[in-house]
């Protein structure tokens, strides 16, 4: 049987799991490799073959984007499979006109045929881009439910930055099983917050397997969406999340997009921080293209520990990495708190930068008042470090959602902002999770 070549364009997230659930056993394509971006050291790696199946019996190799056009011509690759999030259509079009002009077929992959299915009731909450706020939601769900009686399970999307066959099912209930599995401060930003509330997340590699597994010990899943992907699982209800501080996105990334068009609820979120007519916007937008969809109405309050330590100085912050890189936003909560709280002046971190942090900010030339908090490895929390202590600041505000001070050395007096979804109008989250659970006679 001949086997149509395919590579899965990735980031080392979605294009794992669409490859398991569509081509692991599919002996009529021969998947010659993923590619990767977005995420620093994904690449030159082996997708193991103890989760490629029999079909690889030497895994599948992960390459970098840039070596796209010369797999398809010396590897005779017929199929380009796009499978990663947050990115503008324009440039999605750009990368399907480059692959189709190297006369391979370009391709996106439906939403429900790459959804499995739960014996639990699913509640998701997906986004129209990155660092909307979708965290904040789902423990606000989470709570809901807890009020009610009832168990949830948060099942993150992927983050594999590690050894693939070690992540394939991870399971955290405590602070002890995040320092356990060695986790990046992308997971740790991810996860942390969420465990300290108690609340139980699984993430890993292998999503039909992480399922099974949260269903053993859940009265609802939660799927707690990363960028602006589109849900892994089945949902019963589908919350997405919209940002008035990035007024029109929501039509111009994918696939948020087509989470937009496909929510059962649409929350539009740091109403409290946006131009009303940006919220206004929203809602006219909204109603008009997704008008079945329930609108809530929700704050991103932000809290400085001690916002009198930076009336009048000099700041450096350090905001949430993917929110601002490629989340494309150029401040976050860290400058809101900071300017509200009288800061004089935002430093730029361009000048301090060093190593892989210099390289980030070059390929994000709009971070000019903020620094992204990026350690997906040893070396990359290394040069955070040094670019943070050759900063000329007098005071740091930390807006990563763990405090970064216990992974990295912080000389100067550091301050901590945090945030939290709250809800500003009807009906409220709690509103939408209660006539929920009475739909599926719960709790």
């Amino acid at each position: 049987m001949t086997r149509t070549r395919t590579v899965i364009m990735g980031a080392a997230g979605r294009d794992f799991h669409d490859f398991l659930v569509r081509y692991r056993d599919d002996e009529t394509t021969e998947i010659v490799a993923f590619t990767a971006t977005q995420i620093p050291g994904i690449d030159g790696r082996t997708f193991p073959p103890e989760l490629a199946g029999p079909l690889y019996p030497e895994g599948i190799p992960i390459v970098h984007e840039r070596e796209l056009t010369a797999l398809i011509r010396d590897r005779g690759v017929e199929r380009v499979i796009f499978a990663y999030s947050d990115i503008a259509h324009v440039d999605l079009m750009h990368k399907a006109s480059l692959v189709i002009a190297e006369g391979a077929d370009f391709m996106l992959l439906g939403a429900d045929p790459t959804m499995i299915a739960s014996v639990k009731p699913v509640i998701s909450v997906c986004a129209v881009r990155t660092g909307v706020g979708k965290s904040g939601i789902s423990k606000r769900v989470v709570e809901a439910l807890k009020k009610r009686g009832l168990r949830a399970v948060d099942i993150r999307h992927p983050m594999p930055y590690r050894d693939l066959l070690k992540m394939r099912v991870e399971r955290y209930a405590s602070i002890e099983d995040l320092d356990g599995y060695g986790v990046t401060i992308e997971e740790r930003e991810e996860y942390e917050h969420l465990v300290i509330a108690g609340i139980i997340v699984y993430a890993g590699v292998d999503y039909e397997a992480i399922l099974r597994e949260a269903e053993k010990e859940a009265d609802v899943i939660i799927w707690d969406g990363g960028n602006n992907d589109l849900p892994f699982y089945k949902s019963d209800l589908e919350i997405v999340a919209l940002d008035p501080h990035r007024p029109g996105h929501e039509r111009l990334y994918y696939p948020g997009e087509s989470n937009f068009l496909r929510a059962d609820v649409l929350v539009i979120n740091k109403v409290n921080t946006a131009d009303p007519d940006a919220v206004a916007g929203l809602r006219e937008i909204s109603a008009k293209l997704n008008q079945d969809a329930t609108l809530v109405e929700t704050a991103s309050t932000i809290t400085l520990d001690d916002p009198e330590s930076v009336r009048g100085k000099r700041v450096l912050v350090i905001e949430d990495g993917p929110t601002v890189t490629h989340g494309g936003m150029p401040y976050g909560a860290g400058a809101i708190a900071a300017r509200e709280a009288g800061a004089a002046v935002l430093v730029d971190p361009r000048p301090s930068a060093v190593g892989s942090i210099a390289e980030t900010l070059e390929a994000y030339p709009h971070l000019t008042e903020v620094l992204p908090a990026m350690g997906y490895s040893a070396e990359q929390l290394r040069d955070l470090e040094l670019t943070v202590a050759g900063a000329e600041c007098d005071v740091v505000v930390i807006a990563t959602p763990i405090d970064l001070s216990r992974l990295i050395d912080i000389p100067q007096p550091a301050v901590r902002a945090t945030y939290a979804v709250t809800d500003v109008s009807e009906p409220t989250i709690g509103h939408i999770v209660d006539v929920f659970c009475e739909q599926h006679d719960l709790g």
